[in-house]
């Protein structure tokens, strides 16, 4: 270690030399974050500072500091977010005590319903592609409709751009992490003038399994490779067309555990893909009230093959004194998601103090699973010898092919007061929401050694073929009044609402030791939320500080149950564990997220975060599950303006033993980083810039509450050296 340290110095030394010119990289010219930064999840452009909602920014530039395995190590950074997943690929977020599921995942403002447990949205995307990551903590509904109860997290792409005379760059970002010997390299060029851009880029990325305290955590591995081409033009005067193609694409994903594949089963991704086509049609400087408008369309099809071996083996005695072992070989799950949305949204500068957005937003999502399961069943005898082999065949349907339809018509009103030092924020959102689902089965055929039955005696209805319609609405209402120069004080108001996924209320999964059920009765989740922060936004000093509450009535949770099934028309009953999707009448969140930076030297910045939520079941008295434990994070960062930069952090969560049922107690840690960057050196036209660091470099051990890893060895990544080059022309 010590030599690799010296090793690393020595190179960003050196690398100084290169050249006597060097460029202003992004942010280092700016020790502090001063909510300058404008984002666009709200549906309009608007500075963090100016917003009276709990917003975080993270920009690609963390993402090359960074080990960045997934964008959920970056994020985790951020107070309020919280990182969870099945080792290292499959990896999900948190925020404020809500999963992906009750949040609005948004790839370039395009809805990602993949955030189910089916799939691994974030792992679908390239984070090499990643400009910046807009997040917005608290209820949304009134602007994207149902699930965004705990927030909106809006991955913003890299995009070509217009430029006054004709250009082409090229970018190229190679990478290496000891943890799990990742490779990866990635690759961009953009040209473009006044009235065009074309933008290109790929990676390919190939990991082994994953080195933790414990020792190595088998089937981690993945390989990956992802393209993106994005065209846009201006026609005319004011008008512009924008279009991107997005492919992720992942292979050979191991899944050393989560809640879909439970026991000792090996679960594999042998495929799993995202698409997403997306173009837009926007129009500026109208008339003089209209000032925008835009026309968006997205198609986006995610696939995903599973091969599963479930590992276990059930002896069952015969009435005759033989014993039948059934022996489950492989199981080949599959999933296919399609969504297609459109939307129509309308900026009105109304006064000079007044803008009003109103719109329609429109999309669907389609799903169609199935699952082939391999099953070899012996009869012995008392001695142990072998009477007769059946081998079957199961075709399954885990969910019935269904759909989700949601048509909402949405505005939100901007209104600033007394010389701009009181910002108002008025939302409202009404949705209309059809749901579709065929008929489903317990069994769709079996086949025992090879002759097919589409009728088994032991099929039976699950779901029966439905239709539903629902309509909702949300509110939103949001104060920024600035008490003094630079320090602000935030209010937001909400009323939100979910509706249960066509996984929570149609799926039926059974692999391996427990099956997981859902109910088409269930009642889609309401939340009335307030969220109370304070901004100080001084040039060597900021501090972003929240308290929010969260009442959720009818809350969605898996209980504990049982299932009972019978393997054919002959076989004894068997009863399995399961968990089952049900109401929780009345649940309560609440909590505080603090965030802070100091610029008390001129080249030392001391930045720190904190975050607490607490999750209870009302009329239970309960504990709601996934729920982070407290946590924060500090650390210090040097800035050279010739050489670059260099941080240490550590990061701590205290023991979480407010566990809902079915839920382990995980005990405290904590976890010492260290990154380092070098400035953009110049050789002619050739840039080169150096990234190196170590993550948890006492290779301490620990367990993530949120993490869902089963086996011998249920904690993190150990120690971490990563380093990153990038070149650019």
């Amino acid at each position: 270690m010590k030599k690799f340290s010296i090793t690393l110095a020595t190179i960003f030394l050196s690398m100084a030399s290169l050249s006597s010119g060097y460029s202003q990289d992004q942010n280092d010219s700016i020790p502090v974050n001063l909510g300058e930064i404008v984002v666009t999840s709200l549906r309009i452009d608007r500075r963090i500072k100016d917003l009276p909602v709990s917003v975080a920014m993270v920009d690609s530039a963390q993402y090359l500091k960074r080990s960045a395995l997934t964008l959920s190590n970056v994020l985790e950074d951020e107070p309020g977010v919280s990182r969870g997943g099945d080792g290292v690929w499959a990896t999900n977020i948190n925020i404020r005590g809500f999963g992906e599921d009750r949040l609005v995942i948004l790839v370039d403002g395009n809805r990602v319903e993949t955030a189910t447990d089916l799939t691994a949205s974030f792992s679908m995307i390239d984070v090499n592609d990643v400009d910046h990551v807009e997040i917005i903590k608290g209820a949304q509904s009134s602007l994207y409709g149902t699930g965004a109860m705990g927030g909106i997290v809006n991955i913003i792409t890299k995009q070509g751009h217009f430029a006054s005379k004709p250009y082409v760059k090229g970018d190229f970002v190679s990478g290496f992490a000891s943890v799990n010997r990742l490779f990866s390299n990635h690759a961009s060029v953009n040209a473009g003038s006044k009235k065009w851009y074309l933008s290109l880029g790929g990676t390919y990325a190939k990991a082994g399994d994953l080195r933790t305290p414990d020792g190595i955590l088998p089937n981690s591995h993945y390989t990956t490779d992802n393209i993106s081409v994005k065209f846009g033009v201006k026609p005319f005067a004011n008008h512009l067309f924008m279009i991107q193609y997005q492919r992720n694409w992942s292979k050979d994903v191991g899944i050393p555990g989560g809640s879909a594949f439970p026991g000792p089963a090996k679960a594999t991704y042998t495929d799993i893909g995202r698409h997403l086509l997306s173009a837009s049609y926007s129009i500026t400087g109208i008339t003089e009230k209209l000032s925008a408008l835009e026309l968006k369309y997205f198609t986006q099809y995610i696939v995903r093959d599973v091969s599963l071996e479930p590992n276990t083996v059930t002896n069952t005695t015969l009435p005759n004194g033989n014993v039948q072992r059934t022996t489950p070989e492989v199981f080949y799950p599959f999933g296919k998601h399609l969504t297609n949305g459109v939307q129509l949204q309308s900026t009105w500068d109304l006064t000079a103090n007044n803008v009003l957005i109103a719109g329609v937003d429109v999309w669907g999502r389609k799903l169609t699973t199935g699952r082939e399961k391999h099953i070899r069943v012996d009869v012995l005898n008392p001695a142990g010898d072998i009477l007769k082999t059946n081998n079957l065949v199961r075709g399954e349907t885990p969910i019935p092919e269904s759909s989700f339809s949601s048509t909402g018509l949405f505005f939100q009103n901007e209104t600033r007061f007394l010389e701009d030092r009181l910002t108002m924020i008025l939302g409202g959102r009404f949705d209309g929401i059809l749901i579709k689902n065929e008929q489903g089965v317990d069994v769709d055929y079996i086949s025992i050694n090879g002759e097919r039955n589409d009728n088994p005696p032991t099929q039976r209805i699950t779901f029966p073929a439905g239709k539903e319609k629902s309509m909702s609405w949300s509110a939103n209402a949001g104060v920024l009044y600035r008490l003094v120069k630079d320090v602000d004080l935030s209010l937001n108001l909400a009323r939100a609402f979910r509706a249960p996924s066509l996984e929570e209320r149609f799926k039926y999964i059974d692999l391996g030791n427990f099956v997981r059920l859902g109910d088409p009765s269930l009642e889609p989740e309401k939340s009335y939320s307030a969220d109370l922060g304070l901004r100080i936004w001084k040039s060597r000093f900021n501090l972003q500080a929240d308290v929010f509450v969260n009442r959720i009535t009818n809350m969605i949770v898996e209980r504990p149950g049982e299932f009972i099934y019978r393997l054919t028309s002959d076989s004894k009953e068997e009863t399995i564990p399961a968990l089952i999707n049900d109401n929780v009448r009345k649940a309560l969140l609440y909590g505080f997220d603090v965030k802070f930076a100091y610029n008390f030297s001129t080249d030392f910045v001391l930045f720190g975060s904190g975050a607490y939520v607490r999750g209870m079941a009302l009329e239970t008295e309960g504990n709601l599950p996934l729920i982070p434990p407290l946590n924060g994070r500090m650390g210090l960062r040097y800035t050279n303006s010739r050489l670059g930069s260099l941080e240490f952090s550590v990061f701590g969560a205290a023991k979480q033993d407010k566990i809902a049922e079915g839920e382990q107690e995980t005990p405290g840690y904590y976890r010492l980083d260290a990154a380092l960057n070098t400035k953009t050196m110049y050789m002619g036209p050739l840039g080169l810039q150096l990234f190196a660091g170590i993550d948890n470099i006492t290779n301490n051990r620990y367990t993530n509450h949120l993490s869902t890893n089963r086996g011998s060895i249920s904690v993190e990544p150990g120690r971490n050296i990563y380093i990153r080059l990038r070149l650019a022309f």
